[in-house]
């Protein structure tokens, strides 16, 4: 019989309490509950920390199981999966050094120096092959803590700069190897039980990434890969890859003629193009309208602003070095910056009169282009440019009107992913990294009230939350929507912001009902963030089939001949005036021709005319999806029209 001393308590997340003895792995906790969960356990997390599943547990704790299911359980599963690369990479390139192998939301990389030997996308399928070589047997991977001294002595036996590079930021006691088969790395873990687990891999991308990200420093190979437990998973998943080619915003937008991007304007400056226009106008009246029924008042702020207003706000200290260089001026004593933040100017048209307790609180909303510098290297199509709209807004109000003011702002964020079919999405509650307190501005007993306002707000909406620490902008906490389209991706979208700490900055006041002098709360909020970036995952969530109220050309009137044009012309008025947008496809092809283009074009309306439609006032109506819908007078068809349109 085992003594009481020699018995753990384990708190399950069920809220179950059960009893193991002292030294219970996560493995062994498993093997009790059901042999089929033991089969599927990639690593534990025991009191918040995430371990081996093969660790020993030497004291009451909880304990969660990951599995492939759960998010922690992936990233241990292709963080180990990155070991396995290294290892086939090791064998079939002699020399190879490592850099870092991390995971990442879609699988994994390894920065890796291969000394000048070649490696290109015909050198995949020999290292997957002999990933899966390896995996079959089935190697433990197993961790042993290392002295500082030894781990220098290890990695410079084996000639490896970047690993005595990394260790030099690492204190005494905190640094641990990980050895599966022939390889050995240096790594804090966790990892999954042995590489059986890992029964499919494959080699996504090879690019190039400079050591710590520093221009200055060598560039390595950065290898991307991905791993899954069944092949038919890693066969899904490169299905929904190819499905995403066919989405890609950058595709779609040239091919529908929505946006451009010009060498002589400058990277990351996007061209909006007539239809791409109508399309973001459309979006923009939209919340416009929304934004009236919910109490905000529109604004217009310049482009640029003087530095010091940078500085006061905070930008200027934490992004200055990273954005665009200061703008000189023929008098030496004006420095300006291109806009990079909407809020300092909005902290400004608050200070241009008295406010009063009555006035709050005080909404002012601007669709606000802002410049960031991005490198290069990060520039991607819509989703990560240099000059961007956001739909910004500052609310400005009392703190006991804080948590009300959080929850309208949900109700928007809400309201515009409804209308818009983002019906799967979770909020991401991203509070400040306890650890490091020195990237943000403000003092202690402030960030504790913006944080509690959140979680408040959340938990009273009923929000599916998770919560991310080191996640919160530097003046403050923030509530991110995070958003899964239609091929399951997930993206970051709507965010507000809780801020305490500018309005300190700005010295912004209010006369409270005790006739004295306090300190407004700043709310900011962004249901799309930014445009660029709404739109192109509107597109690829849409696959460019965007609603009707939404569609750059909502119709297409399609004449037989040119004997019908007139016909078509007057049509076209007719439902111009109707506020029914598109065109009449004049060209001398044949109607099936114009029907395919039409189609391809993403054209939600086709409007057939010839004889019989001319001579009886009618239109032969086909819907992009649906077909044939037959002849109907045109009255009918507007109202058909009115009634799908209505947002």
């Amino acid at each position: 019989m085992i003594a009481q001393d020699e018995q753990i308590r384990v708190t399950l997340p069920d809220g179950s309490v059960r009893e193991y003895p002292k030294g219970s792995t996560g493995l062994d906790i498993a093997t009790k509950i059901s042999e089929g969960l033991a089969r599927n356990v990639l690593a534990a997390k025991v009191n918040g920390v995430i371990q081996d599943a093969t660790r020993p547990i030497d004291e009451d704790a909880s304990v969660q199981l990951l599995t492939w299911n759960d998010a922690e359980g992936k990233a241990t599963f292709w963080h180990s999966s990155a070991h396995l690369l290294a290892e086939a990479l090791e064998s079939l390139y002699p020399g190879v050094k490592f850099g870092i192998g991390p995971a990442i939301e879609t699988g994994f990389y390894y920065d890796v120096d291969l000394g000048g030997q070649p490696f290109s996308q015909e050198d995949f399928k020999k290292v997957e092959d002999k990933m899966l070589e390896l995996a079959r047997q089935k190697q433990q991977y197993i961790r042993k803590p290392m002295s500082k001294a030894d781990a220098i002595a290890y990695f410079e036996e084996k000639g490896d700069p970047y690993k005595l590079d990394l260790l030099e930021g690492l204190d005494d006691g905190t640094i641990t190897f990980y050895t599966q088969g022939d390889f050995t790395d240096l790594c804090r873990g966790p990892h999954i039980p042995n590489t059986g687990f890992i029964k499919a891999a494959k080699l996504m991308n090879v690019a190039g990434a400079y050591w710590r990200g520093n221009e200055k420093n060598k560039q390595l190979t950065r290898i991307y890969a991905v791993t899954y437990p069944k092949q038919k998973e890693l066969d899904d998943y490169l299905f929904l890859l190819e499905e995403a080619k066919k989405r890609d915003h950058r595709k779609l937008g040239k091919e529908l003629e929505l946006f451009a991007f010009s060498e002589k304007v400058g990277a990351g400056l996007p061209l909006w193009l007539p239809k791409g226009t109508v399309l973001r106008e459309r979006l923009e009246n939209f919340l416009r309208k929304a934004q009236v029924r919910a109490g905000y008042s529109p604004v217009v702020t310049p482009h640029i602003g003087s530095k010091q207003l940078y500085v006061t706000s905070g930008h200027w200290e934490k992004y200055g070095e990273d954005s665009f260089q200061p703008i000189r001026t023929p008098d030496p004593n004006e420095e300006f910056l291109l806009k990079p933040m909407n809020c300092p100017h909005h902290c400004e048209i608050y200070k241009t009169k008295p406010r009063s307790y009555r006035d709050l609180p005080l909404r002012l909303a601007e669709f606000g282009t802002v410049y960031r510098y991005e490198q290069s290297g990060e520039l991607h199509g819509l989703t990560r440019v240099r000059g961007f709209t956001q739909d910004d807004a500052h609310i400005f109000c009392r703190p006991d009107q804080v948590k009300e003011e959080f929850m309208k702002v949900i109700d928007l964020v809400l309201y515009v992913f409804n209308t818009l079919g983002f019906s799967d999405y979770s909020a991401q509650i991203s509070l400040r990294d306890p650890e490091n307190k020195t990237k943000y501005i403000g003092s202690d007993d402030l960030w504790e009230k913006a944080e509690s306002a959140i979680i408040e707000a959340a938990a009273e909406k009923g929000l599916p939350t998770v919560t991310e620490l080191g996640e919160a902008a530097f003046y403050g906490p923030k509530l991110d929507f995070m958003v899964r389209d239609a091929i399951g991706r997930k993206w970051q979208l709507g965010t507000i912001q809780v801020d305490y700490n500018l309005p300190n900055r700005f010295e912004l006041e209010y006369i409270g009902a005790d006739n004295q002098k306090h300190r407004p709360v700043m709310i900011h909020r962004a249901p799309f963030g930014s445009m660029e970036r709404f739109i192109a995952i509107l597109i690829e969530n849409s696959g460019g089939n965007f609603p009707l109220w939404l569609s750059p050309d909502q119709i297409a009137i399609l004449p037989i001949s040119e004997k019908y044009e007139d016909y078509a012309n007057d049509l076209f008025f007719s439902l111009q005036e109707n506020d029914i947008r598109g065109f009449v496809d004049l060209r001398d092809e044949k109607i099936g021709r114009k029907i395919r283009d039409a189609e391809v074009n993403k054209v939600p309306y086709m409007l057939i005319v010839g004889e019989k439609e001319a001579a009886e006032g009618t239109v032969s109506v086909r819907r992009k999806g649906q077909g044939d819908l037959g002849s109907m007078p045109i009255a009918d068809f507007i109202q058909t029209f009115k009634r799908e349109v209505t947002v």
